[in-house]
């Protein structure tokens, strides 16, 4: 990658100033706001549209699919073709999505929305692209600042207004007014923000097949669980969904390992560091991911029995101190990592991660208890697994830092998707056919699956260590 970093003046920096910076932060406040208005409201979203937990927790999970595959796939594109021309042509996609999603009329147009939203995450290496160009590198360390703080206060925001808008307007405003932000917050970085020319193309080119190849597992891997859970299957059609899932996966890895300019190379993952890195992380974010999915339908279950009626706007401001939590974890996971070890960091947040969803089976009868254990395992689960991306990016060679990063990121947001399918299936499985509603044993179940789940990380890290002293 072609950076200009150093700090003698150039045409093009001259013409970047703090608005367009502004701009860069706007446009990340408002992506994370659209990114976050699913949480509280998908209790609303599955009565709307009619739906079973699992079915709806696909919402959320097609933004975060889309997300696995676009990450490692927007800087390299925005190296090439340059980080303005990419990042205004993916603003059109997630305008669209988001618009689509405010007009659409069932699950599938929703799903859809959802899908084309989900592109947005590769606006963050995209942003970065840009700062690097365009600033020294003093200044471009306080720009990604700027536009991460910002995208981790929209989802603060997004938990906020979901509530009010979709209270007073309909759930369709929800993703309709963040979207109109994005489209003039966009406007306002391709007025402000200046062209960067883009790197000359190398010859390896794109890996196409295998974005397709991800995204048809991780697809393939969250309509199985709904099916699974929903609609009965005799043994033999279970197994052909676990053989289409494992044909995809398959093919994927062969061809990510033939590629020349594979989207995450896995001969890094022959490295014990690596691997063990993201097992770790696959297993902290599906529990995290599960909680993700419980916590808001238990604040929406009726009153009268073992839940609490909350409606939207209710749910959104019992889960705020965890999304603030959640915001927070990541400067202090780092900051923690440098003062005490990636290690020390990581079997604390696992603990309190795992001793707190342990506990909440039984402790779940007040709406406090279930406020703290998601700030709890927000900060814990964040915490740890900053903790564990600092330190594995650091152990490895300056050049393989992008592949490490990347491969992590992904395997987090796998992780988390996988985890709020896992618990939709289990809410789904243990529903009371009389009244339609999850039963509270499911939720006892949810919770002591997270927790054994978060427990494994231990598992993890105990492993890792006897290899490395072996």
């Amino acid at each position: 990658m072609a950076l200009s970093l150093s700090p003698s003046p150039s045409p093009s920096r001259v013409r970047v100033g703090r608005p367009a910076i502004a701009a860069l932060g706007v446009l990340a406040l408002a992506l994370g706001t659209l990114q976050s208005v699913v949480e509280p409201a998908l209790p609303l979203l599955q009565r709307e549209l009619g739906v079973s937990p699992a079915e709806g927790a696909l919402v959320g999970n097609a933004l975060l699919v889309t997300g696995a595959v676009v990450t490692p796939l927007a800087g390299k594109l925005g190296d090439r073709y340059g980080g303005r021309r990419v990042l205004l042509r993916l603003m059109a996609v997630v305008s669209a999505g988001g618009l689509l999603a405010g007009l659409a009329p069932n699950l599938p147009v929703l799903l859809l929305g959802q899908v084309l939203q989900g592109v947005m995450v590769g606006v963050l290496p995209l942003s970065f692209i840009l700062v690097r160009k365009h600033l020294t590198v003093r200044e471009s360390q306080v720009a990604i600042g700027v536009v991460l703080a910002l995208f981790s206060g929209g989802s603060i925001v997004g938990t906020l207004v979901a509530g009010p808008i979709a209270e007073s307007l309909s759930w369709h405003g929800m993703f309709v007014l963040p979207t109109i932000a994005i489209l003039a917050s966009t406007l306002a970085v391709a007025r402000l923000m200046p062209h960067d020319p883009p790197v000359r193309p190398d010859e390896d080119g794109i890996d196409w097949a295998g974005a397709v190849l991800l995204s048809g597992t991780l697809l393939a891997l969250m309509l199985g669980l709904v099916t699974v859970t929903s609609a009965g299957l005799p043994p033999l059609a279970l197994g052909g969904i676990g053989v289409v899932v494992a044909g995809l996966a398959t093919g994927w890895v062969v061809v990510e390992r033939r590629a020349t300019a594979p989207m995450v190379d896995l001969r890094v993952l022959a490295r014990p560091a690596m691997w063990s890195a993201c097992v770790f992380t696959l297993v902290i974010t599906t529990s995290a991911g599960m909680v993700l999915l419980l916590l808001p339908q238990l604040f929406a279950a009726p009153a009268d029995g073992y839940g609490f009626g909350a409606g939207t706007t209710e749910i959104g401001l019992f889960l705020l101190p965890g999304a603030i939590a959640g915001a927070v974890s990541d400067s202090v996971g780092g900051l923690a990592a440098r003062r005490f070890g990636p290690r020390a960091v990581v079997v604390a947040g696992t603990v309190v991660t795992a001793g707190t969803l342990l506990a909440l089976a039984s402790l779940h009868s007040a709406a406090w208890q279930l406020v703290l254990a998601k700030t709890l395992t927000a900060f814990a689960a964040g915490a740890a697994t900053t903790a564990l991306l600092a330190g594995t990016a650091t152990a490895v060679e300056a050049g393989h830092t992008g592949v490490v990063t990347g491969l992590l990121v992904v395997t987090r947001v796998i992780g988390f998707a996988l985890g709020v399918q896992i618990g939709g299936a289990i809410l789904a499985a243990g529903t009371d056919p009389v009244t339609g509603l999850p039963a509270e044993p499911a939720f006892v179940t949810g919770f002591v699956t997270a927790g054994l789940i978060a427990a494994l990380s231990l598992l993890v890290v105990r492993i890792t260590r006897k290899g490395a002293r072996a």
